[in-house]
């Protein structure tokens, strides 16, 4: 077999020369998890932590929900936790003492790292499937865990390795956090602004409300009927024989284009139509896009607004519909967020057809009435909502980034390309 200089070829690939192959069962005390009695769960917080399986598996650790009084088999903090059960090798790291059921295992190295244990799992995972057995549910048994080959660097590399893969981990975490909190403070200001306006919390004892056809809203907002504002249209149809590709046809957005808060304009689901789009089923800057049809009632209107495109005669599906502003009254972006208040039901206008799909009814969905600010609030309110879409995109972007990082570096330090010493 070929060796690259300071390598050897083993049977789990090239490792640095100082490295170990070894078997887990070598190294790792393992503990096969079981399930206590049913009658001895609460949720209340009586007895210990318990886990059943990797339902309730983390980034890095568990967030459990259930407690035992009858604990059978104990994961200790700090011990690895491997899904033994479909689907077969999602490890997480134990923050506390968990019992854990059938549907799990916990790990612990005799001498090293099990941090650098947990990382080697996650990168290893393929090796653990191929020692899974079952016909329909996979699972894996203490013999096949015991035989799972794994590299072992020296004890010193082990802590560096995992010192660093945690490090970009915890960042990972605590973008998810940012954006989490950024999200629930969104949902907030949402229902304070379609409630009182563009005011601050403390002065809305000073906003004089209404009632109207619609419910409370503030005394200088008016009401109106969505199809007086907006023009909704269906995409375009087409049969077969009018498919083209990117270098013949044009792009045609449908279902799968839509994703939360953009549109992927590069989606491996594209279609291009040889056929020519015409400019009222042609979408354009500031118009918004809903999802009219789904096996899914959740599915349906959700929604993107348009705000750059990649270039011109772009279209939309027939599964499609599309909000067009047409008066001077309404601010698009304004629009689209109240298209995603509790102002909009979009529930009340689905009707399930005859092959399971939900599917929108415009006509109806044209008559329902919305609260219309004056135009400067609906700005302030655009812009609020806004700055606050910008923040939850900026962090989205950085765990992105923070991802593909740690991809990168999971690869590297697990296959001693990158070679680290922990700091004495």
């Amino acid at each position: 077999m070929k060796e690259s200089k300071g390598f050897k070829e083993t049977e789990i690939g090239l490792i640095p020369e100082d490295w170990e192959v070894v078997r887990l069962g070598e190294v790792a005390e393992i503990t096969m998890g079981q399930s206590p009695p049913g009658d001895t769960y609460n949720t209340y917080g009586k007895g210990i932590p318990f886990l059943q399986g990797k339902a309730e598996f983390g980034n890095i650790s568990p967030k459990h929900i259930k407690y035992t009084t009858k604990p059978l088999k104990i994961a200790k903090k700090g011990s690895v936790l491997i899904s033994v059960r479909a689907p077969v090798g999602d490890v997480n790291i134990a923050d506390m003492d968990y019992c854990i059921g059938r549907g799990l295992a916990s790990l612990n190295l005799k001498n090293g790292i099990n941090e650098f244990l947990f990382y080697s799992l996650l990168f290893f995972k393929h090796l653990i499937e191929k020692e899974s057995y079952g016909s329909v549910f996979n699972a894996i048994n203490k013999e096949n865990l015991a035989r799972l080959k794994i590299p072992l660097p020296p004890l010193e590399e082990q802590k560096a390795i995992a010192d660093i893969l945690s490090t970009v981990q915890n960042a990972i975490e605590k973008a998810e956090k940012v954006i989490n909190a950024t999200k629930q403070l969104k949902k907030s200001m949402m229902k304070h602004l379609f409630t009182y306006g563009a005011v601050v919390v403390d002065e809305i004892d000073k906003v004089k409300l209404k009632e109207s056809e619609i419910g409370l809203i503030p005394e200088h907002w008016e009401v109106v009927r969505l199809g007086e504002v907006v023009d909704l249209d269906r995409g375009i149809s087409w049969r077969k024989f009018e498919e083209g590709n990117k270098d013949n046809g044009h792009l045609i957005i449908s279902i799968p284009n839509i994703k939360d808060g953009y549109i992927d304009f590069n989606s491996k689901y594209n279609h291009y139509l040889i056929k020519h789009i015409p400019k009222n089923k042609q979408i354009q800057l500031n118009d918004i896009l809903f999802v009219g049809s789904s096996g899914s009632i959740e599915n349906v209107g959700r929604n993107v607004f348009i705000e750059n495109l990649p270039f011109e005669g772009i279209g939309f599906a027939s599964f499609v519909f599309r909000a067009r502003v047409k008066v001077n009254t309404v601010i698009p972006k304004f629009l689209y967020f109240m298209a995603n208040s509790y102002w909009f039901n979009y529930k009340d206008y689905v009707r399930r057809s005859s092959d399971g799909k939900y599917n929108f009814q415009l006509t109806e969905f044209k008559s329902i009435k919305i609260p219309l600010p004056p135009l400067d609030e609906q700005q302030k309110i655009a812009n609020i909502l806004t700055t606050i879409d910008q923040k939850i995109q900026a962090e989205e972007k950085k765990k992105v980034a923070l991802r593909s990082l740690f991809k990168t570096l999971l690869h590297q330090l697990m296959t001693g390309k990158i070679r680290v010493r922990h700091p004495s």
